[in-house]
């Protein structure tokens, strides 16, 4: 590789990201949109750099941070929660927002289903690799839900098409991708919010302090000029909060 070809690389900045998760990442018909796209579109500016999503295809969402160590990818924004199993093979930075796990059901299907205290005897619908997944598999140990189901990261919209078949009887989801989801769905309805307390962030390589320290210095301008608030508000509605 040259220097001229790696000046022009360190130009981009590559931004991995699971599609669709709406409204953090979404394709409409003018293309890539949603906060995280806009987030990130913002944060490159500030760093000089041209941005550049690179989708994320697989199935399982743990798998993302592999394309970090492999070079896929600059960075991940992709509505991802920080749990400690993530910070042992990525670095996060500062949070962009709060949030936390809710419930969709098909209301004439399962007009008593109210939240999680309601599940006995049902199926939990979860993608695989999501933080929903744990609390899915904790209410089955605990005896309060009969098993969970996987979906591939992809599979979203067959997960909620499945609650009103009778295949699938709850999905558990981040509330802002579930209140997005449900309005074109008037079937379903988001039955309970804040069943976990999550925080939010991007993510870079392990070890790449230089650019974890460059989006924190772009993101903190971006909050003092109102632009993240804006964001927050715009895509997120309810469902999210400022840090």
């Amino acid at each position: 590789m040259s220097a001229a070809q790696s000046t022009e690389e360190r130009k981009v900045l590559k931004v991995g990201a699971a599609l669709p998760d709406p409204p953090f990442e979404l394709l409409g018909k003018d293309g890539p949109a949603g906060f995280d796209i806009d987030l990130m579109q913002h944060v490159a500016a500030r760093l000089g750099r041209q941005w550049q999503l690179v989708p994320y295809r697989g199935g399982d969402f743990n798998g993302i941070f592999a394309g970090l160590n492999d070079g896929s990818y600059d960075c991940v924004a992709s509505g991802t929660t920080i749990t400690p199993g993530r910070q042992e093979i990525a670095d996060f930075c500062s949070p962009y927002c709060i949030s936390g796990q809710s419930l969709v059901v098909d209301t004439k299907r399962h007009p008593g289903v109210h939240g999680i205290d309601d599940l006995s005897g049902l199926v939990v619908g979860v993608q695989k690799g999501n933080t929903s997944q744990p609390v899915a598999e904790k209410l089955v140990s605990e005896g309060r839900a009969a098993r969970v189901r996987l979906y591939a990261y992809n599979e979203i919209e067959a997960a909620l098409a499945d609650l009103s078949t009778g295949d699938c009887d709850a999905f558990m989801k981040l509330a802002p991708v579930t209140h997005w989801l449900v309005q074109s769905r008037p079937g379903l309805g988001v039955v309970q919010t804040g069943i976990t307390r999550e925080v939010l962030a991007v993510c870079v390589r392990k070890g790449d302090a230089a650019l974890r320290n460059a989006i924190n210095a772009a993101q903190a301008e971006l909050e003092r000029d109102g632009t993240l608030p804006a964001l927050i508000a715009r895509w997120l509605g309810e469902g999210a909060t400022a840090p």
